[in-house]
Order: C-alpha cells, then sequence, then structure tokens
C-alpha cells in the first residue's frame, strides 16, 4: 500500500473524520430542501404546514443531543475499562471501531439537519414544494436514527468488555498475517545473510528521529531504485524500534558519482514513515504481544482471572497455525523461490522464533504458578509442535521447554508438576516424541 493510501485509510478511521462527513450530509440534505420549489418541476396535491415539521424537527434535534452526549460518556467509560482491564495497547482498536463511528456520525448528521431545519423553517425558505421534501427526508433520518439506536443498544452489550476486545486485537492480528502470508517481505526481497556481505560499501540510511517504524511503502522505494539504478537494503521491518541515527537501510549502485545520495537517502526516509506507537496494520507480531499482554494482565493478582489467559492461548494457537499453514502453501520458508512485486527493495523475513516468543513467553513467565495455565500451553505448543516447517517446530519445541523449566521451579506441589511432565512425556498422535523427550 502507497504512503498515501496508508494515511488517507489511518484517517478514515478517525471518529470527526466520519462525523464531520456525516454532518455535512445532514446540512446539505436541509438545505437542499430549499431548493425544492425550482427542482421539483410538478406540485404535491397536500400540503404541509411549518409548525408540524417544526414541532418534529424541535424533538429530533433535543434528543440527538442528549442521545450523542451520553454516547460519548458511555464510549469513554468503556475506554477507561478496556485500558484497566485489558491493556492500553488495545485501545486504538476501540476506536477505531467502525458500529461506534458510525452510529455516532448518525446521531450528530440527524441533529445538525433538525438544527439547520429548524433555522430555514423559521427565516422561511421552505415554500410548499420544500417543506413536503423536509418532512420526506426527515422520516428517512427518523429510520435512520431507529436503526442506529437498535445497533447501538446491541453493540453496548459488548463493547469495551475483555472478550470482545481480545477478539478485536485477534481480528487485526490475522489481517496483518494474512497480508504478510499474501506478500512476503511486504513484496520485496528477503534478505538474507549473503546479502550483508554486498552492501559493506553501500551507503547508509539512517533515522532522523525516534520511534517505531509503523509502515514501508514499497511502492516508492522501488521507484526510487528504478529512477538511479540502485538496490535497497533495509534492516528494519515495521514494528521495529529506532532512534536518531539508527541505520534503517543502505542503498547500493553501480557508480555513485551518478547518484544524489543526500536526495536519494532522504527518499528512502520519506517511504518509511516513523511514529511513536506501533501499528497492526503490517506488524503481525504487535498483535501477539498485545494478545500475550492481556493474558498476562488476567494473571496478575489484582485480576486473577487465569481463565482469560487460556482464552488467550487458545486464540494465539489459531494465529500461530494459520502461520504455519500459510507459510507451507506461499513457501516462505524460501521465498527467495518467489517472483516479488519489489525486486530491488531486500527486506528482513520475519523470524518464527520471534512469533513464539511474544506469543508465549509472557504467558509462561506469569502463569508459571498456575498448573491450569501450564497444562494449556503445554498442550497448545505441542499441537503446534506438529505443524509447519523444521523452524516452526523448532520454535514450538524450545517455548515448551522455557515453559516446563519454570513450571518445574514455580509450581510448589509435586503432583502439580509432575501432570506437567505427563503432558511433555505423553506421546504425540502422529507416535513422535515430545520435547522434553527429545531433551
Amino acid at each position: 500500500m502507497p504512503r498515501w493510501q496508508w494515511v488517507l485509510m489511518h484517517l478514515i478511521r478517525r471518529l470527526w473524520v466520519r462525523a464531520t462527513l456525516l454532518g455535512g450530509l445532514g446540512v446539505a440534505a436541509a438545505m437542499i430542501a430549499t431548493t425544492a420549489d425550482t427542482l421539483i418541476p410538478f406540485s404535491f396535491p397536500f400540503t404541509i404546514e411549518a409548525e408540524s415539521i417544526d414541532r418534529i424537527l424541535n424533538i429530533l434535534a433535543t434528543s440527538m443531543l442528549a442521545v450523542t452526549t451520553f454516547s460519548l460518556s458511555v464510549m469513554v467509560s468503556a475506554y477507561g475499562a478496556a485500558s484497566t482491564n485489558v491493556t492500553p495497547r488495545a485501545i486504538k482498536l476501540l476506536t477505531e471501531d467502525h458500529t461506534t463511528q458510525n452510529v455516532l456520525s448518525a446521531f450528530v448528521g440527524s441533529f445538525l439537519f433538525s438544527v439547520v431545519g429548524i433555522i430555514a423553517l423559521q427565516v422561511g425558505a421552505y415554500g410548499d414544494q420544500g417543506r413536503i421534501l423536509l418532512f420526506a427526508v426527515t422520516l428517512g433520518v427518523l429510520a435512520l436514527v431507529v436503526i442506529s439506536l437498535l445497533r447501538w443498544i446491541d453493540h453496548l452489550t459488548r463493547f469495551g468488555r475483555v472478550g470482545e476486545t481480545t477478539a478485536q486485537v485477534e481480528q487485526a492480528t490475522r489481517r496483518a498475517m494474512d497480508e504478510y502470508l499474501r506478500e512476503p517481505c511486504l513484496g520485496g526481497q528477503p534478505r538474507i545473510d549473503a546479502d550483508l556481505a554486498d552492501v559493506d560499501t553501500a551507503a547508509q540510511v539512517c533515522a532522523a528521529r525516534i520511534g517505531y517504524v509503523q509502515h514501508i511503502d514499497m511502492s516508492a522505494l522501488t521507484d526510487c531504485c528504478e529512477k538511479m539504478s540502485v538496490r535497497i537494503f533495509l534492516s528494519v521491518v515495521p514494528g521495529a524500534f529506532v532512534y536518531k541515527g539508527a541505520v534503517l537501510g543502505w542503498f547500493e549502485c553501480d557508480n555513485r558519482s551518478e547518484v544524489d545520495s543526500a536526495a536519494l537517502s532522504a527518499a528512502i526516509c520519506d517511504a518509511i514513515t516513523i511514529d511513536d506507537d506501533r501499528s497492526f496494520d503490517q506488524d503481525p507480531r504487535f498483535g501477539l504481544a498485545v494478545l500475550s499482554e492481556i493474558a498476562c494482565r488476567a494473571l496478575s493478582p489484582g485480576v486473577n482471572d487465569p481463565g482469560t489467559a487460556i482464552d488467550v492461548i487458545g486464540r494465539q494457537t489459531r494465529l500461530l497455525s494459520r502461520w504455519a499453514e500459510g507459510s507451507s502453501s506461499t513457501d516462505t520458508g524460501s521465498a527467495s523461490a518467489r517472483s516479488p512485486r519489489y525486486p530491488r527493495v531486500y527486506i528482513p523475513t520475519l523470524d518464527t522464533a520471534d512469533l513464539f516468543e511474544d506469543s508465549f513467553m509472557l504467558i509462561a513467565r506469569d502463569g508459571a504458578a498456575h498448573v491450569e495455565i501450564q497444562l494449556r500451553l503445554q498442550k497448545a505448543l505441542r499441537a503446534l509442535g506438529e505443524l509447519g516447517d523444521a523452524p516452526f517446530r523448532e520454535a514450538a519445541s524450545k517455548q515448551s521447554l522455557l515453559a516446563r523449566d519454570r513450571a518445574i521451579q514455580a509450581l510448589t506441589l509435586e503432583a502439580d508438576r509432575e501432570r506437567v511432565l505427563t503432558v511433555l512425556e505423553t506421546p504425540t498422535e502422529h507416535g513422535q516424541p515430545s520435547a522434553h523427550d527429545k531433551q
């Protein structure tokens, strides 16, 4: 996705943008009705008095102002509850919730339509045709309000709850993971260790600010490569934390004297968006880390909710099994054999071991003294250990052994330790030895 599309997508996700658009639509609908006498070539067989419409619009305006204010207070309360009970990193998904934004925007648009309609009625801007058209539009707005209220009532039963927020994080992670599996290395060439020897003498590109890499515009980088006949080797991926002066990558060309190094470095920096926070869009690891945070908060003494941690383990297992299946189908283990869309841009691949660490390391640490967490964790890792390629199975085995060691030290009851070891020592469905047996 080019940077301008990515910026536009994030802009559309803002609440004020949708509210402004629907508010402007409401104002436009009220104003267009003032020209109905000239736009409609025929006359209606009946008329509607201004007082009748005025009373309806007054009721609509008063109620929409109250409902909007109440909805905003509920929304803010839900954000606070989610920040306390889930994780602050998930609030971004709640603020971008489509249902909430559409409902509140409908309320704001209805309020503005009513206010403008009342003002236009008071100054006599509507003729006979205009009042009829305004009445018809008012009925449509009332229907929109009723539908929005019903959706809002249904949505409030789940909005901000731990289970609903966790599901939203899982969906965002799945979307990012599917995008990566469709376009491994963001559509570029996978940068392997052998490529590093080729860039020892290449020009470095350094970051100009401190923050997280949120987005990489691969099409812009490719344009730089084609215009200046260079190859770009990136050292960062979305989600990487960089500091001022950190190396973002290198560019290599046949004739350095023919290339404006300063302009090219600036263009490469412009194609890499760095901001204060991580983003879910191009960063599957961030979603896995946020899910792990949710489980760790649920295991804290103040919350003491192991059921949520068990639920998160199941979601992590679903996501990683999807990664294993997608990696096998797209052959990301040998992505160099694929035909990338941006062959001149080299970018590091995601390490499967990092995905497992983001998913399970913190849960295994904070849940070491909970036998129910350790049993579910070992069963999940055993299941994942039978999927994917060799690095995937090795990563699952490593996390299983680390979780076992933590459990042995933290569990105080011998029977609990034996239950965990029994899960490890039981042969798998395919007769393969478990991670404990391999040791």
